[in-house]
């Protein structure tokens, strides 16, 4: 190679590494900030709180940063909390007042806010494998599969909370009843949620167009309830066998979605809570976001989603993270609290934190540190 061809070839892979480094962090800084939220959040929140579906969401993050950083003092917490619920969701042992509507006392076992704590439990039965662990989770998924009932996912969250469970118990025990149920539970739930031309789910069917709009009249698809859903069907794709009759259907839903959410990203790369209406709710929102972000870039790391398409969008929904929803000491910011649907006036700022946004927040980051491993370049 002559030196005018060495330099050229030299300058031209500076320019390339300038522009990498211009639009993508180093596995180290993601490190970082995985490190940062999460220690914040354990420092401040003692793993000592029942297993309902907050705290439960928040663990489905703190594992995946166990996985990225190996660090056992994220570990240890999700265990300590196993421990203190005793590996259980809803606690009665009476089948016959087992209930699956709304409810956050013992009797509704079946109800999915109540199941969500079984993906961390298996997860960390994975890691060491005492029986214990699962046994709940699998005495209350048999039964529930034992019943003619079809309705369990009523509510767009119940997706995110329990389409996970059925494919990792799969993975545990072989059971196919766990895939085939899964299959039929879903059906329900696009029949009653899901809206075809906008190809996005309502949060429930309360929320229905045209029985209810948004403030301008348009139809209201929450963002933390879209997010929940997206966040759900990557994860079923996950550990969903490649050979499963039904995989076309999630992969079109999923693929469909991502579409659909990609529309509605602000410039500044997050998504407002009513998607299709941003007056109606203005501003940032991390939850919904954080899960939006995750879902690309899982898509993105396994080969479902076009890098080219999608990768850009994924960058500006972590950049909001990073930037303007991570603050200064650790705290993630602009997460929506708790509730249902976008309210007008509601107001969420830099101090609005809550754990599941911490743990949709932790999933998005880890799934960039599997992207910056996974891509071509690398600092």
């Amino acid at each position: 190679m002559s030196t005018l061809k060495t330099i050229s070839f030299v300058l031209l892979t500076f320019i390339c590494m300038q522009t990498f480094a211009q639009d993508y962090p180093s596995k180290g800084e993601v490190l970082n900030i995985i490190n940062k939220a999460n220690s914040y959040w354990q420092k401040n929140n003692k793993p000592e709180v029942r297993s309902f579906w907050d705290h439960a969401a928040y663990h489905t993050g703190n594992m995946e940063a166990f996985q990225i950083t190996g660090k056992r003092v994220f570990l240890k917490y999700s265990e300590a909390w196993a421990e203190y619920n005793k590996w259980m969701g809803a606690k009665s042992a009476d089948k016959s007042k087992w209930k699956y509507k709304y409810g956050e006392t013992d009797e509704y076992v079946l109800f999915g806010d109540w199941q969500i704590c079984f993906q961390t439990y298996i997860d960390l039965y994975h890691i060491s494998k005492e029986e214990h662990k699962i046994a709940r989770a699998k005495e209350v998924m048999e039964y529930e599969m034992s019943t003619p009932a079809n309705d369990y996912w009523w509510w767009a969250d119940g997706l995110y909370m329990v389409m996970p469970v059925m494919t990792k118990l799969y993975k545990t025990t072989g059971n196919q009843q766990y895939l085939d149920k899964l299959y039929e539970y879903f059906m329900y739930a696009n029949s009653i949620m899901y809206d075809r031309e906008a190809r996005l789910y309502y949060r429930d069917a309360k929320y229905v167009y045209p029985k209810h709009k948004s403030a301008n009249g348009k139809k209201d698809f929450w963002a933390r309830g879209d997010g929940w859903v997206f966040a759900g069907l990557a994860k079923v794709l996950k550990d969903l066998p490649v050979d499963d009759p039904h995989r076309n259907e999630y992969l079109a839903k999923y693929k469909s979605m991502a579409k659909a959410i990609a529309k509605s990203q602000q410039k500044e790369g997050y998504w407002t809570r009513s998607m299709l209406d941003a007056a109606h709710a203005p501003g940032p929102e991390t939850s919904g976001t954080a899960f939006f972000t995750y879902g690309f870039l899982w898509g993105i790391n396994n080969g479902i989603l076009n890098r080219k398409t999608y990768l850009p969008i994924a960058l500006k929904g972590w950049n909001y993270l990073t930037k303007t929803a991570l603050q200064e000491d650790g705290k993630v910011g602009y997460v929506q609290p708790i509730g249902e649907k976008a309210i007008p006036g509601q107001v969420v700022d830099a101090s609005s934190t809550a754990n599941f946004g911490v743990g949709a927040f932790l999933l998005a980051n880890c799934e960039m540190y599997r992207f910056l491993e996974k891509t071509e370049f690398k600092k």
